[in-house]
This record gives structure tokens, C-alpha cells and sequence, in this order.
């Protein structure tokens, strides 16, 4: 089983919206609409997949406050198929999205995350994130 990571494109947006509504919950939202989010927004969107299939995907953003020097990167959701978790899918989204991130000029990763998120939580640190706060999970850039 090889993982691939990727970015998103369009023909991906149908199974973007079954992963997604399986992560989020909810209505699933319009393939339509994804295009449409693709086209006109900032979000990095990366999928993995294996023998072709979609598995999962991963988002983030970077963005400037005026609080702040430097670039600021968040990973801001992450979802990987339950029959395929814990054979590194999750780390490989990681990776993908640190190193456009990293591209942008993102010297600083934060992921928000819910306490009680233990496997999450774990999987993070794994990857070289440190717990600042109760919820927040954050990385230095090495640029």
C-alpha cells in the first residue's frame, strides 16, 4: 500500500464532499460548492490516496495580523478514512501541508484541537508539535 499525497483539484470535489461530511457531520455540501471554494480561496487543500482513491485530506491556511511580524500558518482540518488510519496517511497530509505552508513563508504551524481529542492530540506530537494551551498545538518552521 503506497500513500500519496497531493493538492486537491477539482474532480476531486465529489469525494471531498463524502469525507467531509463524514468528518464534519451534517449536510454534505456541493461539489459545486467546492469548486467554487477551490477557485476563489486562499486554502491549501491536500489529499491522499492509495491505488487512486481518495482517503482523506487535510486544509490550511496562512494569513497576517497586524499583531504579528511574521506569516502565520493553521492547519485547520484533517480527516483520514477510518479503515486506513494509523499507516501514516495523517502524518503524510501533515508533512504536505507544512512543507506549502513552509513555501509561503509560514514560520509558525498552530492547530486548534479539542482536549478530549487524545488521538489527535497524540498524533501531533508525533509530528514535533508542543501543546501551548489547553487546545492549541504548535510548530516552529525551520526556514
Amino acid at each position: 500500500m503506497r500513500i500519496k499525497t497531493r493538492p486537491a483539484i477539482e474532480d476531486d470535489a465529489e469525494q471531498l464532499a463524502i469525507l467531509n461530511q463524514q468528518f464534519n457531520g451534517g449536510n454534505r455540501r456541493l461539489a459545486a460548492e467546492i469548486v467554487d471554494s477551490m477557485r476563489t480561496c486562499n486554502e491549501i487543500i491536500a489529499v491522499a490516496e492509495i491505488d487512486g482513491q481518495v482517503i482523506g485530506f487535510g486544509c490550511a491556511q496562512s494569513f497576517r495580523s497586524f499583531c504579528y511580524e511574521e506569516l502565520l500558518g493553521e492547519i485547520t482540518e484533517l480527516y483520514v478514512e477510518p479503515s486506513v488510519r494509523r499507516k501514516g496517511v495523517a502524518t503524510a497530509l501533515i508533512t504536505s501541508l507544512e512543507e506549502k505552508l513552509k513555501i509561503r513563508g509560514v514560520t509558525e504551524i498552530k492547530v486548534l484541537t479539542g482536549s478530549r481529542n487524545d488521538r489527535a492530540i497524540r498524533m501531533y506530537e508525533r509530528c514535533n508539535y508542543v501543546r501551548d494551551g489547553e487546545l492549541l498545538l504548535a510548530k516552529k518552521m525551520d526556514n
